[in-house]
């Protein structure tokens, strides 16, 4: 191996070939194998894509060994501490942090974004009442391309930039008017006097016949959730809002694919299914015996919320959360049995050889349940919580794809292991 390259050698024919190496500021290196097929007339396999990177980005980075979590450069805990979501979502799109000014003028043109189209309201009335929140979410946001098609040239600087704060402040609107139309209450309108996430509480809760105050602990709680979800480097969501993008799709539609994708148990479901396993376990005094059943491999139980695809360390955004959800009830007032068997299974697991050797530590999932359950929010809207928190890292993500300077379209290959060639046979034949 050279020192910016790797030899591979084919053993069939003796053919040598070197591939460059790329170096990124963190990380492991990468082996540069797009001519792979060219030269040697190969594909690699990788299920799963678990050592495969599919793009250069600026964005976020994640050391899953070390638990860390990086957006533009700055540490999660830092921006956690400091910041707030809209200061994410400019840094996220933009790349840096804003000033004085910069911030007050996103603020602004967010607030003024987050009505949406009348239309679109009735567009609401062609679901059922007890469709699942997602569900709706996936319909809505891909039919914003209806409604919003002014501006959706995809090689237009300023149409990217109004189509992705659109985006960013219809969701919660739109997010909201799903959970009121699940429950037949009438929908509430955004007001521009509030924040990001007051506005969110004020649609999910406020009614036409009293004054609706949020509450401030409740909000700032939203804020961080909505924070910890901006993004996650090239996540099953991600990775197919860029795919979607590569073909030139308007970014309505790519969100909305990535909608569809969160809503998975096994990505952004991760955290309704941590409060049905708690329910599931329903006592403390059980848990003993639901830890042996995860342990039990031929037991299809599995603890939720602990582990990561990425992670092998603590989840540093888990961390964060952890630290909030005892703000949150304790402020709040909130006595959750859920929580004390949540805290009596981490303190188990954190000490228990089977888990530790697997590094299935709790990761954010395990907490996010806990706080929305603590501020109201059913189980069915947590998922829609996350895309709404999501929706800033999947158009950052979609807008640095659509930028570069080499335009392809996504296309995997496979390894065929079907029937080989063979010949059609008519049905009298056919045995």
């Amino acid at each position: 191996m050279g020192k910016d390259t790797v030899t591979i050698t084919d053993n069939s024919t003796g053919k040598t070939v070197e591939f460059p190496i790329k170096r990124g500021a963190h990380g492991p290196a990468v082996m540069d194998i797009s001519t792979l097929y060219k030269e040697l007339k190969m594909f690699t396999y990788d299920p799963g894509f678990l050592s495969t990177a599919s793009c250069e980005s600026k964005i976020t980075f994640i050391d899953g060994e070390k638990g860390v979590l990086l957006y533009r450069g700055y540490p999660i805990e830092q921006l956690a501490e400091k910041s707030d979501f809209l200061e994410v979502c400019y840094l996220l799109w933009h790349g840096e942090l804003p000033t004085r000014k910069e911030i007050a003028d996103y603020r602004h043109q967010i607030n003024h974004h987050t009505m949406v189209h009348e239309g679109l309201r009735d567009f609401y009335q062609g679901f059922r009442r007890d469709a699942h929140p997602m569900s709706v979410m996936v319909g809505v946001v891909g039919a914003l391309s209806a409604f919003y098609h002014d501006l959706l040239d995809v090689h237009n600087e300023c149409s990217r930039e109004i189509s992705a704060q659109r985006l960013v402040a219809k969701m919660p609107t739109i997010a909201a008017w799903a959970y009121r139309y699940s429950r037949g209450e009438p929908f509430a309108y955004p007001r521009n006097n509030l924040s990001y996430t007051e506005n969110f509480l004020h649609m999910m809760y406020s009614y036409p016949a009293e004054e609706y105050e949020v509450n401030p602990v409740a909000a700032k709680a939203m804020d961080l959730i909505f924070l910890l979800h901006a993004d996650h480097e090239q996540n099953a969501s991600t990775s197919t809002v860029r795919l979607a993008g590569s073909s030139q799709a308007n970014p309505f539609a790519c969100v909305s694919a990535g909608v569809g994708t969160l809503w998975g148990p096994a990505h952004g479901g991760a955290n309704e299914a941590v409060i049905n396993m708690l329910k599931a376990i329903g006592d403390v005094k059980n848990i003993a015996r639901f830890v042996e059943k995860a342990k039990d491999p031929d037991d299809p139980f599995r603890l939720m919320g602990f582990g990561h695809r990425v992670y092998k360390n603590y989840d540093p955004r888990a961390k964060i959360i952890r630290k909030q959800c005892f703000e949150v009830l304790e402020s709040m007032k909130v006595d959750d049995p859920l929580f004390e068997i949540a805290m009596k299974l981490e303190e188990i697991a954190l000490k228990d050889e089977y888990f530790i050797q697997r590094k299935l530590y709790p990761n954010v999932d395990f907490y996010s349940g806990i706080i929305q359950r603590a501020i109201g929010i059913p189980t069915s809207m947590f998922t829609v919580i996350f895309t709404i928190g999501r929706t800033i890292g999947w158009i950052s993500q979609w807008n640095e794809m659509i930028t570069e300077k080499v335009q392809r379209i996504g296309r995997p290959r496979q390894l065929y292991v079907g029937a080989p060639n063979r010949d059609y046979l008519p049905i009298d034949q056919r045995k």
